[in-house]
This record gives C-alpha cells, sequence and structure tokens, in this order.
C-alpha cells in the first residue's frame, strides 16, 4: 500500500548519489517502500533509467541479440543495441529521507509478457517510457498495462538526441491519453530527471488511491 507520513509531496534527487562500485544500504530514516514498475516498448531506454537512478547496483538478465531475433526486433530506431531484457531489471532509489522505490522493468517484446502480472503484483503504479521517434510501438504496451493490471501510470517521453519533440497535448492525442494522466519529458541517462519522473508517477498515484 502506497503512503506517506507526511502530507509533503515527495521531493525527487534526494536519495544517495552511488558511488562506482559500492553499495548502500536502506537508509533508517525509510518508513515507506514503494514497487513500481517502468515498461516501454523494446529499446525505449528502461534499463538505462534503472541503471542511472539506482543507488544500488541494479539487477540485469539481459542477453544478446542474436540472428534468430531478426524480423522480429527491429533495431531501425536503436542500431547500436545489442542486448535484451530477457526476465526483468530492478534498481532501488531514497526518493525522499522517508520513501524508497524498489523499480522494477519490464522486458518491452510480445513475447516476454505473460511476466508482467507476476511484476505488477504489489506495485503502486508504472512509468511509461517513450520514443517520440517510434509512437506507433507505445500503443500495444499501454493496452497491456491497461488489460492486464489497474495500475496508474505516467507518461515519461525519452529524450534521444535525433528524436522529434512534440507538445504534450500532441502526444496525449496521439496515444489516446485519458486527461488526468501526467505526461513529463525525461532523460534516461540522467540520474535527476528520472528521479524527477518518478516522482511524478508516487504524487500521481497517492492522487488516485
Amino acid at each position: 500500500m502506497l503512503s506517506t507520513t507526511s502530507d509533503e509531496t515527495p521531493e525527487p534527487g534526494s536519495g544517495t548519489d552511488r558511488p562506482e562500485g559500492e553499495n548502500h544500504y536502506l537508509a533508517p530514516t525509510v518508513v515507506e517502500s514503494v514497487k513500481v514498475l517502468v515498461v516501454g516498448s523494446f529499446g525505449v531506454g528502461k534499463t538505462t533509467l534503472i541503471g542511472s537512478v539506482s543507488e544500488i547496483d541494479p539487477l540485469r538478465t539481459e542477453e544478446s541479440i542474436t540472428q534468430a531475433s531478426e524480423g522480429i526486433d527491429s533495431l531501425e530506431a536503436t542500431p547500436e543495441k545489442t542486448t535484451t531484457t530477457v526476465a526483468m531489471d530492478f534498481g532501488r532509489i531514497t526518493l525522499t529521507e522517508e520513501i524508497a522505490l524498489y523499480l522494477f522493468g519490464t522486458p518491452g517484446q510480445r513475447r516476454f509478457w505473460d511476466l508482467w502480472a507476476g511484476l505488477a503484483e504489489g506495485a503502486a503504479g508504472a512509468l511509461v517510457l517513450v520514443d517520440t521517434r517510434r509512437l506507433a510501438d507505445s500503443f500495444e504496451v499501454l493496452d497491456q498495462l491497461e488489460t492486464r493490471t489497474s495500475l496508474p501510470f505516467v507518461v515519461a517521453i525519452n529524450q534521444f538526441p535525433d528524436a522529434p519533440n512534440y507538445e504534450p497535448d500532441q502526444i496525449r492525442k496521439a496515444l489516446d491519453l485519458e486527461a488526468e494522466t501526467p505526461i513529463v519529458v525525461c532523460n534516461a541517462k540522467n540520474r535527476n530527471a528520472c528521479a524527477r519522473a518518478l516522482a511524478a508517477l508516487v504524487r500521481h498515484a497517492l492522487n488516485t488511491r
């Protein structure tokens, strides 16, 4: 259950940065642990986001992309991608002194979507990463999220260098989002930007309880 011990809105980026090669124990001030999903289509940046924001060494279940996935996993927008998540990614961020988020990244390909039901169990909400170069790839992800879970979610536009920029209303219309669904801009390689997106998800989840 998602709750806080005060009326304060969680502020992003207040967790401790993770020095290279060092894991951090959970701060003794933390009184609320919240599970959230990070979802999105193949190659949208889920593993990158969790790796950027996690204060512990993230758990990854990546395998090399092989010829067997040719014609199934399109690398047109991400030609440099050589691995893919086959089970989940996992990380943790202390969002405030009292709230820690446990991040579960889901595989983007349809053939791994049977894992979603288990990963979504007990989650407070989902951060949906979107690539504006291929918005259509997000349709099935959103449908999967809405039909297999009842989680509140926030859409985060991952800023790729060559991606077109759209106004939030254009994104909302293109993805057929409800008016109350928040849309934020996020660079999956930037820890503070990722923390702000996750804070927006926590606020939204609190408001929709």
